[in-house]
Order: structure tokens, then sequence, then C-alpha cells
């Protein structure tokens, strides 16, 4: 059992561990500290119009409950830090679902639990005795993660006073399983029955359990849901709700939200749902049928004794196809034939590549299958270490001493390591026989090793390193770190592996300054320890090694399209877009250079075909398509029966490392949802709640009828430019490729790109220009969803903030929530048209206020 699926935290380290052994940050991208003199909520990346707390850490929304003309979110909290830990529940009410009103603590951690995610109900019948009927208590129900054992079990706590002050019950837990993965209850009130109903996730197993109560205290089992749907990560936070389609109130469906992570449509954390009904026992998803994929020529199935033509490298594809599983594997399933190329040969120790001859792209796309390890292929690796780059050395840590470098505290000892700590799993990748590593008496130590003064001479500062993932800048980071005049303005570190990596400093525009290399240890928990070796300057720029396990199309030798697995034995369909290389010369590539834990990948069924195939998480339904909709839950007893949902606006790929301060983690808009029917089929639809309108200030800016032929221009001017903004924006595509707006554009080409592709047919937003973005590997791409024109039109509601836009596509079919960090300057408001023309026949643009006034 992997540790991620303990412990939320853990998830925030294992999954940040992708390619790359580093998390480079330049010094713009260091947390944003507040000036002293800064008033809260004003800082650089603070949210105006999305709930944050005024410090500290916050991920997913809990206790979504109305009563008595407020509207409660409780969050996960840690009252103590900016980064994960200490799990409690934090409290804020609103009258209108915009203007929040941060409120005490309300559900702490103690000694022998955290308080996980869960849900609060208004016991209006008082049946669980904890208050009255002419005073009905606010009971919530949460997880309590025992400190001592692991496990997960459901508890009770409750208020009498409008949720204002909190009592946990003596006789928690009231359902426990004895599982270490059976979290965050949703409970409601099922009027049918008369009793409590549960809906609760085993996370591990891809399931969500349901439960009945007369009383809250005692609870009995109605029926299992799942696997189905996405599968590739953990499933939390569920939610289940009824609701009318097409408003008619004689056709109700049911909606089934469960977030996983990771697996998620952009490949972190998400919110997918499952529509269909539920019977007061058993819940039943509508049936889609039977996924077929497109008909097209298979150019390699695998079904020979041998690769054929295909060349091998290394040993880890063996000597042929495989007939399913090799020795030491799980079941492998999901391919087609007498075989597949399966790179576990020698468990996950062994690397090497399987490339097919070249061929001339004469298809529109190529589809295959993929399974095996989760390591995304990245820009800039290399399959082979080369050699250390040439330059002036800082420090080798070789001949038994650090030099002139200076120590504080007991993590580096008074020597350089000779390799692997007593303790420590296998140290690899280090030059020589000498290296910093602090893992002095396990992860307990702390400390820092600095540099004598340097010069600044050459273009790049390299180095070798690993360790624990706490970034620089955060509490209790390991890192390395460039000072000039004693200020951090590079920082690096581990990516929770032992193994050492390259990484690279361009410090060019640093060039002649006097500067220190610090390296800090400052973390006691898991992971809490760093290893560095070999620290050059140089004119030439390390390249780190590629950890990937990936399917990769080349063309002219450069990677232009990947595909990794999903840690799953299970294959699944691929494809790659192969028109824009019509006519060229390409090849592909099977890779595996991993060999930690799932480092090896499995592929089959290659095929040319003139439309794509889909993957069960593209065949799968999705609230949101971004990478920052998480732990997505619903408010109870909301007035008018309406459904509101709130996510985490946030994702555990890089949830840790976003550059914010004294504050880590916002929550999205609410939500109103529906269901309608969308081109023949029931659709989860979601637009920004109607309150959201109390915000616009002044007059709106409108333009209308302006067509845009292969440029970008100005939407209107300074009347539309700002941090925070609502706009409304119909589109007619005409013949352009791609078309759309760009916000918060700035100095140096900073830009969000919020756009409409036509032959795709899809929304998408495209950060990779954002502003603040190499915190982390995960966070810089593209996010798409799928979304069909309505009468020739596309019609846009984009909502952008100092730190995030939502932008709701279509009838609210197709939305997408991406966090952004751009600089303070960046307020610009561009519309653009790629190869080709599109009309924007009117756009209306209005300020919004902040919400903390």
């Amino acid at each position: 059992m992997n540790s991620r699926h303990v412990l939320r935290h853990a998830r925030v380290r294992t999954m940040a561990a992708v390619a790359t052994a580093c998390a480079l940050s330049a010094a713009p991208l260091a947390p944003q500290a507040a000036a002293a003199d800064t008033p809260p909520y004003t800082e650089t990346y603070r949210p105006q119009f999305h709930f944050t707390p005024q410090q500290n850490w916050m991920n997913d929304p809990n206790g979504l409950v109305y009563y008595k003309g407020e509207y409660h979110l409780f969050y996960q909290y840690n009252p103590n830090g900016n980064t994960w830990g200490d799990m409690s529940w934090g409290h804020a009410v609103s009258t209108d679902l915009v203007h929040w009103k941060q409120l005490p603590l309300a559900l702490s951690y103690d000694d022998k639990e955290m308080v996980f995610s869960g849900s609060a109900v208004v016991d209006r019948n008082n049946t669980a005795g904890f208050g009255s009927r002419q005073n009905p208590p606010m009971v919530a129900v949460y997880t309590s993660y025992s400190k001592s054992s692991g496990t997960q079990s459901q508890s009770l706590a409750y208020s009498t006073d409008r949720g204002r002050t909190w009592t946990k019950y003596r006789g928690n837990p009231v359902l426990d399983i004895g599982s270490k993965d059976f979290r965050d209850p949703k409970v409601q009130w099922y009027a049918p029955t008369g009793s409590w109903l549960m809906t609760v996730s085993l996370s591990a197993e891809h399931k969500v359990r349901f439960y009945s109560s007369k009383n809250l205290k005692d609870w009995r089992l109605l029926s299992e849901f799942g696997p189905a749907g996405a599968t590739g990560g953990v499933w939390e936070c569920p939610d289940l709700f009824p609701l009318a389609v097409d408003g008619d109130g004689k056709h109700i469906k049911w909606v089934l939200v469960v977030n996983i992570n990771p697996g998620g449509i952009a490949g972190g954390s998400g919110a997918q749902y499952f529509i269909g009904d539920f019977d007061g026992k058993t819940f039943t998803a509508d049936d889609k049928g039977t996924y077929t994929p497109p008909a097209g020529r298979v150019v390699q199935g695998f079904d020979g004794a041998d690769y054929g033509t295909w060349t091998t490298t290394g040993a880890a594809f063996g000597d042929g196809p495989a007939a399913g599983a090799l020795d030491g594997q799980s079941t492998v399933d999901g391919y087609d034939g007498k075989g597949l190329a399966n790179s576990f040969h020698s468990g996950d120790a062994a690397t090497g590549t399987l490339t097919s001859p070249p061929f001339t792209v004469d298809s529109e796309f190529l589809n295959f299958k993929i399974g095996g390890g989760r390591h995304p292929h990245r820009a800039g690796t290399a399959l082979e270490q080369g050699p250390p780059p040439a330059g002036t050395v800082l420090a080798d840590f070789e001949g038994g001493t650090y030099g002139d470098w200076a120590t504080t505290g007991d993590a580096f000892g008074t020597a350089p390591a000779t390799g692997t700590l007593p303790g420590q799993q296998e140290v690899s990748g280090s030059l020589g026989a000498g290296l910093a590593d602090t893992y002095r008496n396990g992860d307990s130590t702390t400390g820092t090793l600095t540099s004598p003064e340097f010069t600044i001479d050459k273009d790049y500062v390299d180095f070798l390193i690993g360790g624990g993932h706490h970034p620089a800048g955060y509490d209790n980071p390991t890192a390395v770190e460039l000072l000039v005049d004693g200020k951090v303005v590079r920082s690096a570190t581990g990516q929770d592996t032992e193994a050492l990596d390259w990484a690279s400093w361009d410090v060019r525009d640093l060039a002649g300054q006097k500067a220190r290399i610090r390296i800090v240890d400052d973390n006691t928990g898991g992971w809490g320890h760093i290893n560095v070796d070999q620290i050059t300057l140089s004119d030439t720029q390390a390249q780190p090694v590629s950890q990937e396990t990936s399917v990769n199309l080349l063309v002219d030798g450069e990677v232009v399209r990947s595909a990794t697995g999903s840690d799953s034995e299970t294959l699944d369909w691929a494809s790659f877009d192969m028109r824009p290389f019509a006519g060229k010369e390409a090849q592909i590539q099977i890779v595996d250079r991993n060999t930690g834990g799932w480092g090896h990948i499995l592929a089959d069924r290659f095929t040319t075909a003139d439309a794509p195939a889909e993957s069960a998480v593209q065949r799968a339904d999705w609230t949101d398509y971004g990478k920052d909709y998480y732990a997505a839950v619903s408010w109870e007893d909301a007035p008018g029966d309406k459904r509101y949902m709130i996510g985490w606006m946030n994702d555990w790929e890089y949830g840790s490392s976003i550059p914010t301060s004294p504050w880590r983690g916002a929550q999205s808009i609410p939500r109103q949802t529906a269901l309608r029917t969308i081109d023949g089929r029931i659709r989860l639809t979601s637009e920004p709640v109607p309150s959201l309108a109390s915000l616009r200030e002044g007059s709106a800016a409108t333009a209308a009828g302006v067509t845009v032929t292969n440029t970008s221009q100005p939407l209107i001017g300074p009347a539309a430019e700002g941090r925070a903004l609502d706009i409304e924006a119909t589109f007619t595509p005409h013949d352009a490729e791609r078309f759309g707006l760009k916000v918060r554009t700035g100095a140096g080409g900073e830009e969000t790109v919020i756009g409409y592709d036509t032959t795709a047919q899809e929304l998408y937003v495209d950060r990779t220009r954002s502003g603040a973005v190499d915190f982390s590997s995960a966070f810089p791409g593209v996010q798409t969803a799928p979304l069909k024109p309505t009468n020739g039109k596309v019609r846009l509601r984009i909502l952008v903030d100092w730190s995030s836009v939502e932008v709701f596509g279509g009838s609210g079919e197709a939305v997408i929530t991406d966090q952004i960090f751009p600089g303070p300057g960046s307020r610009g408001v561009r519309v653009f048209a790629e190869n080709g023309s599109a009309s924007l026949d009117r756009a209306v643009v209005w300020h919004l206020g902040s919400a903390h006034n």
C-alpha cells in the first residue's frame, strides 16, 4: 500500500516526484511574503472574491450546510503553519456565498487524532440527542485519523450555538471498519425512509459505500458502488444529491461526485461525477455502453515471437513481447492479442528503450494502449547521464572535510558522507566518494552548510540534488539556496528520492555579483533530509536524467508527443494527434528510465486511424477540466432547493509549493449546478452563483462586432484591463483554427490564454506564460475541455482574480479552473485569432470589487 493512501500530505510528496530530481525556482517565484505594513488581503496573489483564510494552510471544503440565514463553510486547516499538517476544521460563514466572515477554529486536532474531511447537518428532530427540537444541534460527521494506528473512522461533534462552539462526542468513533483508507463522509437526511444517509469512500479500493442511521450514531451498511469511471488515483470526498433534468421536477436523476487524486482529467487532482438513480439503498449509474475505439490499421500489435524491426536498448524489454505479466508482476490486463511490450523484466530495476523503424506520417491519429508507471516525459532531460559540466567546482565534498564551508546544527555531521548512511535507502547518482547528506540519526537532525563567498562569472550553477521535497521559503525546507546580498535568489529541493540528479540555475542576470550557496535542512519529518554533490559554476547547463516511463513520438529526433501510464497494470487507450506532422519522418519510442516504484511501462496495439481513441479518463464525466478544482462538495439545505458546489482551488501535485504567503490554499467560486440535456446526453453543468454580480463596480466596458484575423489586439483598451474581472464573450469561429481572449497580459509576454480550438472542438486554458510557473514541473501547461458550438456560437464566462481564472463554456458543461501567479502589473485583456478569422460578436467586461471590503 502506498503511503499516499494514508496521509494527504504524503500524496503531495509522492506525486511531486516526477521526472526531474529537483524543483527549481528563481527569485520572483519565492513566496510573496507581505511587507510588514501590507494590509491583510492585499498581498500580491491574494484572491479578492475567492475565500482564503487570513493565514496558514487550507485544503478540502467540509461541512457545507445552510442554517438560520448562514451558509457554513468548514475546511481542512492547519492552525500552525502554511503547509499540510495538524488537520483541523477552519470555519467561515456567509449570507450570500460571496462575502465570507472567518470564524475561530471549529474542530481541532489533538494528541490522539487529526480531524479529516466530512460534512455537517442540522439535526432538526434531535435524533442524536445533542440538542432539542426547539434548538436543533448542528452535527459534524468527520473522519478521525488515529495518530497511533493510522486508521480512519467516522466521528461526531455537535454545536448548539449555530456552529460557533463545538463538542466532540464521547462515544467516538461511531463507524470504524479498521481501515486506513475509509474517509470523507457526506451525510444528509433521506426523507423517504426517515433516516440519515452517509456516502463515504473506500479510497484505495475505488469504491463508495452507503450507510443508513436513525440517530447519527448507529450505522448500517446499505451498498457499495465502484470501481467505475476513472480509477487512476484514490477516490475521496464523495457527494450524492438529486437534481431535476432540464428543470423538470418529474424527471429526477441522482448525481454521485467522486473526487480522484491523482488521475484527474488534467493529470493531477480532479472531480468526476456519475449520473444515475438512487432507490434509498443502491446507486446505479446510467449505462453509457461499451466503448469501441475508432477502426484503423494495426502497425504493431506485439503478437510475434520477437520485436521484428523494432530495436531495443538496455534490458527492460527483454528479447521479445511478453504474454501478460512477468515474474513478480501483478496481473496485467487490457492488452489485445497474444502479447504486449512490458518493461518489467527484472522488476522495476531494469531500464531501456524500444524503438520503431522510421516511418512517414500519413494518418491523422496514432492510437495505442498504455499502462504501467506514471512518470511523464519532461523536456530538457537526457536518456543517459553525461559527464559533469566543465567549470569551476565550488564543492565536490571529497577529501574527508567540508573545507572552508561553514556548518550549523548537526544535520551535516563533521564531514561529508561517503555513501548511504545507517538506516537510509540506497543513495545513488553522486560523483566520487563524498557528498553532503543530512540523514544523520535519520531525519531528526537539522542544520545548514554555507559556502564561502564567490563571484558569479559563468552562466549556470549546476549541482546534483536528491532527498526530501520541502521547497525553500516554506515551513521547514530541505533545499539548496543561492544567496546574493543575504537574500535567496534561487532555490531547489529534492523530490523524495535518494537518487541524486542534475539541477541547474540560469544566473546570467546575476553576472559579476558576489554570492554564497547555502544547503538547508530544517525538517525533522518524513524525507526530512537533503543530498547534494558536485556544485559547479559552468557555461554549460546540466541536463537532468530522464525518469520517465512513457511512449513518445519522435520527429527529427525530438519528442513531439508523449504519454505515460497511470500506475496501473491495466492498459487503456491513448492517442497522438499526427496531423501537424503529416508527410514527416517519425519514430515511436517506448521508454523506461525509471528504477523506482512503478518503474515500468506497458504498451500495445499501435493503430493508425482517422479519429482519436479515448481513455477511461477522457470518457469519464468531470465537473471541471482544470488543474485546480478538487474535493468538490455541495451545500445541504440551501434555500429554494438550490444545489451549490465549491471545490478546493489547488492541486496535490504542487499544492504545497504555490508561491503564496501568509496563506496557502483557496476555494473556488461557489457554483450553482443543474442537469441539462446537451447534445443528446444529460450533463452536470455549473455557473457562478448569481450573487457574484454584487461585486460588479461601475458600468461595464463593452465591445461588439470585432473581427480578428491572424493577430492579437487589445479587447477594448484600459477600460477592460484589470486583475479582478467578470467577462462574458460570444464568438463566431469563421475559419480560425484558434481564437479567444488573453487575460492578465503584461511585460515580458506574460499572459493567460483562454481559447477555443475549432478543429478539436475544445475550450482551453494555456498558463505556460502566466507568471510564476516553475515552482513545480507539474504546473505550466494547457488544460482542455470538450465544447461544441451552440448554433454556431461559442459562449464564454470568464472570472479573473488576482491568482486564478475560472472559465465557463457553453451552458456550463465545460469548466476550466486554473491558478495563475502573474505580476501585479499584468492587467491587459486581448482578443486573438490564429490561422484565420473569428468574430467577437459581443464582450462585456465588469470590474469586480473585493469581497473583503
